[in-house]
C-alpha cells in the first residue's frame, strides 16, 4: 500500500467526514489534504494509543523532530509522516503551525480541567482552525487577510465546540471533561455525578450555554466566508454539517452524557454535495 492510499484510509476510518470532504476537493490536491487529515487524526489519537502521558508525551516529541528535521530512525518508514512531508514541502505549508497543533494536543493526555473558555476557544483555534487553514492553503497558499483568517478561527472553533459535546460520554467515561471549568462552575455542575454518568439538568444548561457559543462562532464564520475565495470551499466543508448537528444537540430530550446517532454516511454526503454548491455561492 503506497503512503497516499495509506494515509485515505487513515482518514477514512477515523475522520469519515473529512474523509468525505477532500472528494471534493480538486484532485491534485487530494493526496496532501488527506496526508494532512491522517497527521490530525493520529495526533488526536495519541491519549487512545496510550495507558500514560508520558508514553504520549514521547509519541509527540517523535513528531516533533520529524517536522524539525530531527526524526529519529527512518520516517520514511511512517507512511503518514512521509506523506505529510511530502505535502508540507509541495504546497510551502507553515511548519510552525503543525508545531502548534502538536503542543495544544499535549492537553488531551491529562484530566486537568480546561480552565475557561478563552482557554477553550484557544485550543479549539490551535487543533481545528489550524487545519481550515492549513486544508486551505493546500488548495491555494496565497490565501491571507482578514476574512480568511476570520473564517478559520471562528469556523474551527464552532466546529470543535459541537464536537466536544459530542464526545462529552466518552470524554466523561475517562474522567475528562473539556467543557470549560468557568461554565460549569456558573450553572453549578457536579463533575463527580458527570464522571459518573449522570446527567443533571445543572449539566444540560451549561452545554446549552456551551452551544450557544458554538452558533455564535458559526455565525461569524459565515460571514467572513463571504469574503473568503471561492477555491477554499472543499477545506470548508465540514463546517456545512454544523447547523444539523446544533438542531440535534439542542433537541429537548437530549441526554449529553449518552452516545448520540451519528449522520448517516449518505445523508453526509447528501450534505456535502449540496453545502459545497453552497459554499461557491456564499464566498468571493
Amino acid at each position: 500500500m503506497d503512503h497516499a492510499t495509506y494515509c485515505a484510509e487513515v482518514v477514512r476510518k477515523f475522520d469519515y467526514p473529512r474523509y468525505l470532504s477532500v472528494l471534493y476537493a480538486p484532485r491534485e490536491a487530494r493526496d496532501a489534504l488527506m496526508a494532512l487529515y491522517a497527521f490530525s487524526s493520529e495526533i488526536a489519537r495519541v491519549r487512545e494509543l496510550v495507558r500514560e502521558a508520558l508514553p504520549g508525551e514521547m509519541r509527540l516529541q517523535w513528531w516533533r523532530d520529524t517536522l524539525a528535521g530531527q526524526g529519529h530512525g527512518s520516517v520514511g518508514d511512517n507512511p503518514v509522516a512521509a506523506a505529510l512531508l511530502q505535502a508540507i514541502d509541495t504546497h510551502d505549508l507553515p511548519v510552525e503551525a503543525f508545531l502548534r497543533l502538536i503542543d495544544a494536543r499535549v492537553f488531551d493526555l491529562y484530566n486537568d480541567p480546561m480552565p475557561s473558555q478563552q482557554d477553550l476557544e484557544g485550543y479549539a483555534g490551535e487543533t481545528s482552525s489550524v487545519l481550515l487553514q492549513l486544508a486551505s492553503l493546500v488548495l491555494n497558499r496565497d490565501l491571507s487577510g482578514r476574512a480568511f483568517a476570520d473564517a478559520c478561527g471562528h469556523g474551527g472553533v464552532a466546529y470543535a465546540m459541537v464536537g466536544l459535546v459530542r464526545a462529552l460520554p466518552w470524554h466523561a467515561a475517562r474522567q475528562q471533561c473539556f467543557l470549560p471549568k468557568d461554565l460549569l462552575e456558573k450553572h453549578g455542575v457536579s463533575s463527580t455525578e458527570m464522571f459518573r454518568g449522570n446527567s443533571t439538568p445543572e449539566l444540560t444548561s451549561a452545554v446549552e450555554e456551551f452551544l450557544g457559543i458554538a452558533q455564535i462562532h458559526y455565525g461569524k464564520a459565515q460571514v467572513a466566508l463571504k469574503e473568503t475565495p471561492s477555491v477554499a470551499a472543499p477545506a470548508f466543508l465540514v463546517l456545512t454539517s454544523v447547523p444539523a448537528q446544533l438542531n440535534i444537540l439542542t433537541a429537548d430530550d437530549v441526554d449529553y452524557l449518552k452516545p448520540g446517532k451519528s449522520e448517516s454516511p449518505l445523508k453526509l454526503h447528501w450534505t456535502y454535495w449540496k453545502g459545497v454548491r453552497a459554499l461557491k455561492k456564499l464566498m468571493a
